[in-house]
């Protein structure tokens, strides 16, 4: 039986991807090329980090992120390879698998994306991982779990007819369970206003230890206060214990209400990185989740210039279990 290990388990590295369409970034691609560097320079400094780059950015790639992170050309779309990459499961036997689902750009959001369809086997190809395809659209972002066999997603983007309509959610339970290894599934209700990924889990709630998992407390006029509220009383009925994060609350880019979350960490072998917006909360939120993960450093990067893109540091990277 397969098992989905917790990010907090030892890695033998870290996969990130570099940004290629500029259309996704608002004439902000230069800004996040560097926040991509910053992100995998803090994680580097505790564990290997691959940045897969397509071949004509490959060479800026390299010269932005420094001799300490390996770029490795693969032709991408763009830079989510928490969505588009492999979920690594290990098996009963201990060894690495890489599960390569369906990958359809949250619903044919943004088009083409032939070459992140196939990103996962790609990369696990020259990894060296095994590969176990699951017919199923599916993205890492849309669950948090425990690793030990209890998982937490949201209806709002499992249940999207944009994913996959002809699957009921009893379907899809069974097949999370048979490729991933779960026993118990949490559904919360929709995800934060604004996501184009319909709702993922990694913006709204995360698990930081068997049986604790943390979702926003809602700040002053917060666009996702329901949301909070709803997620948090769904957590604590389905018995898991709730630790309150700060929220940024409202934060608006270009005239209009963007997803931004603390949520949105990464948690390496010794440092977890979180996304920072200039809000009041920023401070808080890095020493709440400093308190959470007391062996490791939290570090604060601003995250206003990937937002731009609709993800953050979770939503860009994808651990690779040792």
């Amino acid at each position: 039986m397969p098992r989905w290990p917790a990010e907090w388990e030892p890695h033998a590295g870290t996969a990130m991807c570099w940004p290629v369409r500029a259309d996704m970034w608002r004439g902000q691609l230069g800004a996040a090329e560097r926040a991509h560097a910053q992100v995998a320079d803090a994680i580097a400094r505790f564990e290997p980090v691959t940045m897969i780059a397509a071949p004509r950015t490959a060479e800026r790639a390299a010269a932005m992120c420094g001799a300490g992170v390996e770029v490795v050309e693969l032709p991408i779309d763009d830079s989510w390879f928490r969505d588009s990459g492999p979920i690594y499961v290990v098996d009963d036997g201990g060894a690495r698998v890489a599960t390569d689902w369906r990958f359809n750009a949250w619903g044919d959001k943004f088009l083409p994306y032939d070459d992140d369809a196939l990103a996962a086997r790609r990369f696990a190809d020259i990894a060296g991982d095994p590969v176990r395809s699951v017919d199923m659209v599916f993205e890492g972002g849309s669950i948090t779990g425990d690793g030990a066999g209890t998982i937490v997603t949201t209806t709002q983007c499992l249940m999207h007819p944009n994913r996959n309509p002809f699957l009921s959610r009893g379907e899809i339970e069974a097949r999370l369970r048979a490729d991933l290894g779960i026993e118990r599934l949490l559904w919360l209700g929709s995800g934060l206003m604004n996501d184009h990924t319909d709702g993922h889990v990694d913006n709204l709630a995360r698990f930081v230890a068997p049986g604790l998992i943390a979702i926003p407390e809602p700040a002053e006029r917060d666009p996702n206060d329901a949301v909070y509220r709803d997620a948090a009383n769904r957590a604590r009925r389905f018995g898991l214990e709730v630790a309150p994060l700060p929220s940024p609350g409202q934060v608006v880019l270009g005239g209009t209400i963007v997803p931004a979350s603390y949520m949105n960490f990464y948690i390496g072998n010794a440092a977890v990185v979180v996304p920072q917006y200039g809000a009041p909360n920023d401070a808080a939120a890095v020493a709440a989740i400093q308190a959470l993960f007391p062996d490791r450093v939290a570090v604060g990067l601003h995250a206003d210039a990937i937002l731009t893109g609709g993800g953050s540091f979770h939503c860009i990277s994808q651990q690779i279990p040792a």
